[in-house]
């Protein structure tokens, strides 16, 4: 350890108004959330966006097109099957497009409304929300929670902990086996579990995502979207005055206070927030939304609900805490003009290019021809003679069926006066979906065609029951 690594202190003294010395930490102690469960119109959000993405995640590995897993990325046979699209290594570029969609839409959603992916979408606070669920069911409510921890060990405790993290496991397990079977046939990964003969590449990576999804989601919680995720420090490069965030509203808030349901609370000088601390005990991350936005909101609107709930019960208008803009909260502009804005130079400049992407890829699938073809010349003897004193050059011609049907491909040649073709099963080669095979191809030429120095020609191929499936390859034939 260097000299200047162990002069940073960990503890300073401080001094206090009655002389005493106290001594402070600087680093403070993790804290365990307790998040309180709340209804409201943003949670049934949360939970039906939590459905979706698990339905898909947990359901889409079972769905067959064509008695194939209709989404698998099998990386063994480099082939990946979109729903009856197959793509090869040389499609990477459809890769490369789906990613840039994926980036620029998280920037126009982020200028448009904060961290809405965050809050409602994101891996890590979906598998949190699940988590939560199950710590609930188990051992209830914040208050219960926070009973059964700060309480002493006994059989009680241990049977709600141990049910919560059998569940937990169970759950990750799962999670891991269905990743796993993105990229494995799932059916197939199914029966080796049952069989008992997981290969040891699928058995890490079962456990490796299970235990992740374990410890995230049970255990770090809050401190991934924290200290670990990069999108919480580079967000505001994507904010503004206009975005949507979640806010408090001081100018009606403050100052805060308890008081008596009913009283006048502007006679006792106190603004409409009393004080009750809904909005940090729902809060997931643990933050105060009354000191300003922070880093950490992840945008899931928890403490809107809270907050909504409290005002109804005391009888004070909702909104106290609300989705709002930086401008219209400085009434910059009306409330009901916030959607106005939202059609900002940034979020059109945005929206342009990801629709030109996505435009760009789309027209190019739909162009796409499922047929792969790689000539590869007979380097061994680049030119020779037949019986019949023809020139003769030698190539395989590789095809891929890159289709979910069985088709007969037939093989041309052209491009000089005169051509032949001799090839292995006469120039048809029949591949089933996905299979890729080649053809032994004698390309013949007269000698005075054929002069000395290379002549371009062309190889084609087309599919016999679709003569719109073809490709043609150039060529070069070396005369003498």
């Amino acid at each position: 350890m260097s000299n200047k690594l162990k002069d940073i202190p960990v503890k300073v003294v401080d001094v206090r108004a009655d002389g005493e010395i106290e001594e402070i930490s600087l680093y403070a102690k993790h804290k365990k959330l307790y998040p309180r469960w709340i209804n409201g119109f943003f949670n049934k959000w949360r939970i039906l966006l939590v459905v979706i993405t698990q339905l898909f995640f947990y359901g889409m590995p079972w769905l067959q097109i064509h008695d194939r897993q209709a989404l698998l990325f099998n990386l063994v046979e480099r082939k990946f099957y979109i729903f009856g699209l197959v793509l090869l290594p040389q499609d990477f570029i459809y890769l490369t497009a789906l990613l840039l969609l994926s980036a620029l839409g998280l920037f126009v959603w982020t200028a448009i409304g904060g961290r809405l992916w965050c809050g409602y979408a994101c891996p890590q606070t979906v598998y949190t929300e699940i988590f939560l669920w199950i710590e609930k069911w188990v051992e209830g409510d914040r208050a219960a929670r926070i009973k059964l921890d700060n309480g002493p060990l006994n059989a009680r405790k241990l049977r709600l902990k141990a049910t919560k993290h059998t569940l937990w496991i169970l759950l990750a397990l799962w999670t891991g086996f269905t990743f796993v079977g993105f990229f494995t046939p799932i059916r197939e990964l199914a029966g080796s579990v049952g069989a008992m003969t997981l290969g040891p590449w699928e058995t890490f990576w079962i456990l490796f995502y299970g235990f992740a999804t374990y410890g995230n989601a049970g255990w770090m919680r809050e401190q991934v979207c924290k200290y670990m995720c990069p999108y919480a420090r580079f967000q505001s490069a994507m904010f503004d005055k206009d975005t949507l965030i979640i806010s408090y509203d001081a100018e009606r808030g403050e100052p805060r206070g308890s008081r008596k349901k009913g009283s006048d609370y502007k006679a006792q000088g106190l603004g409409e927030c009393i004080d009750c601390t809904m909005c940090v005990q729902v809060c997931p991350v643990g933050i105060d939304i009354r000191n300003g936005l922070q880093y950490e909101c992840i945008g899931c609107a928890a403490c809107i609900d809270a907050c909504d709930e409290v005002m109804d019960k005391v009888g004070y208008p909702r909104g106290l805490v609300r989705y709002t803009t930086e401008n219209a909260l400085q009434h910059q502009y009306a409330e009901q003009d916030i959607i106005k804005h939202l059609r900002r130079p940034r979020v059109l400049l945005y929206g342009a290019i990801l629709g030109i992407v996505f435009i760009a890829m789309v027209t190019s699938l739909v162009l796409r021809k499922p047929l792969k073809v790689n000539i590869n010349r007979d380097r061994v003897a680049l030119v020779r003679t037949d019986s019949e004193g023809w020139l003769e050059n030698a190539y395989r011609v590789q095809i891929q069926n890159a289709s979910e049907k069985t088709r007969r491909f037939v093989i041309t040649v052209e491009g000089q006066p005169g051509i032949r073709m001799e090839a292995e099963k006469h120039g048809i080669l029949k591949l089933e979906p996905t299979e890729t095979n080649d053809v032994a191809v004698r390309v013949k030429l007269a000698p005075d065609v054929a002069g000395p120095g290379s002549h371009p020609i062309l190889i084609t191929v087309t599919a016999e029951d679709d003569p719109a499936i073809t490709t043609k390859e150039k060529a070069t034939f070396i005369g003498q």
